[in-house]
């Protein structure tokens, strides 16, 4: 069986962290021929905040941003200590949504928010090399650990508002904040907060400060106009009704630490990991439910197997799922971080496992993954391969390892896939 190789030019911008500093690696092709390349690296600046990096250019140039002054800035060289938040792409727009989950303690960004909570960053991206971007806004939201996504119109639910949702971890809550341009009043600033409070599941008062909600993972479905929040806490997926901001349904959704939405809106997929019913075995899990009906659909075990991250293709027929490690002692010992799981899932909500990929190792806690598609040509799939210091590269239409590039002559803590160019996409 042959591979078949994508002709056009193509590069992969990530970030990779070590114990003490962080580089940035590109890999890119150019004729046939792949090869791996890092920026330049700078000393650490020393300041005490660190500037963020959000990509970089078409002539390998890091994009710096100064969190106090707010000043983008073009360098040859990335500093050690430059800081890789995690980014959301506004889908109706050039808008990147970066991350700041604030001090480890506290949960709070002091520079921009003080004690009230901490904060997101909207960069948009200009195109333009010598000026790639331009800061939009540092909008406060809550304490902790953030996912952000987007509501909009659409055909089957026109009146749904242009919006962006970001959970708040610690607090469980979710910020609500305008995303119309056209809208002054609303436009990148908090106009409402959801607390996710559930007086049957916390004994305490609704206050933020003691809500145990605890969400991470979120979607929208533009084919049924809902915004669907899972409560690490609770077991439970919020149903919100986004022109009101009203949680209208709440649904059981156990064992589950993230949601991804199908293509077509319908159906929604919770990962998660259950790490208490055998001291020997981890055993990692997919379920998937209905949006529509707000019903479980099915479930598959996948014994000693901890899901990382996972996507669908951009046809929407293919779930890759990529492996990483967790527990200790036997569990631990016993999981498979070398190989990524790819699902049919063109018949949803039947879900089947094709093919299981041997990759390189993942012995850390995230392993992402990363899509690039050319008009015609053969879809790539980038799988990091972090303790082996490299990456490889699947066909995305027979899922086979084209060849597996050096990215580093050591491990790596932790890769994070840059998505400043549109052309790539992923988690």
């Amino acid at each position: 069986m042959s591979v078949t190789r994508v002709s056009d030019p193509w590069t992969l911008v990530c970030h990779m962290a070590f114990s003490d500093h962080g580089r940035v690696g590109i890999v890119s092709n150019q004729g046939g021929s792949t090869r791996a390349d890092t920026l330049t690296a700078a000393a650490a600046t020393g300041a005490e905040h660190a500037p963020l990096f959000l990509g970089v250019t078409g002539d390998a140039k890091a994009i710096l941003l100064d969190p106090v002054s707010k000043g983008v800035q073009v360098s040859d060289a990335l500093p050690s200590d430059a800081v890789p938040a995690y980014a959301y792409r506004d889908p109706a727009g050039q808008s990147l949504w970066f991350m700041n989950d604030g001090d480890e303690e506290t949960g709070c960004d002091e520079l921009n928010c003080g004690t009230r909570g901490s904060s997101v960053t909207v960069v948009r991206n200009t195109g333009n090399d010598s000026q790639p971007a331009e800061f939009l806004a540092t909008v406060c939201v809550g304490r902790g650990h953030h996912v952000t996504t987007f509501t909009g119109p659409s055909p089957q639910a026109p009146e749904v508002p242009q919006n962006a949702y970001v959970s708040n971890l610690l607090d469980g809550t979710i910020s609500v904040i305008g995303n119309n341009p056209a809208d002054t009043d609303t436009y990148l600033k908090v106009f409402g907060t959801i607390n996710l409070h559930d007086p049957k599941r916390d004994k305490d008062a609704g206050t933020p400060e003691l809500n145990n909600a605890f969400p991470h993972g979120k979607v929208f479905s533009s084919y049924y106009g809902m915004l669907y929040s899972l409560n690490n806490g609770y077991g439970t997926v919020n149903v919100i009704e986004p022109v009101s901001n009203k949680i209208i349904e709440t649904l059981p959704l156990p064992v589950s630490s993230n949601l991804l939405l199908s293509p077509n809106g319908r159906y929604i997929i919770g990962k998660g990991a259950d790490r208490k019913s055998d001291p020997e075995h981890v055993m990692g899990r997919l379920t998937i439910m209905d949006a529509g009906a707000g019903q479980t659909m099915g479930t598959l075990d996948l014994p000693d197997f901890y899901p990382s991250t996972y996507r669908f293709n951009a046809d929407g027929t293919k779930l890759y799922v990529t492996s990483a490690a967790t527990g200790k002692g036997p569990q631990r010992d016993h999981l498979k971080t070398h190989v990524i799981m790819v699902f049919d899932s063109s018949a949803l909500p039947n879900l089947a496992l094709m093919k299981e990929v041997t990759v390189g190792r993942a012995d850390c806690g995230r392993r992402p993954l990363a899509f690039l598609t050319s008009p015609g040509e053969a879809p790539l799939v980038f799988i990091p391969n972090p303790t082996d210091g490299s990456v490889s590269l699947l066909d995305g239409r027979m899922d086979s390892v084209i060849e597996t590039v050096t990215i580093a002559e050591q491990p790596i803590s932790e890769v994070n896939f840059s998505f400043w160019d549109r052309a790539v996409s992923g988690a």
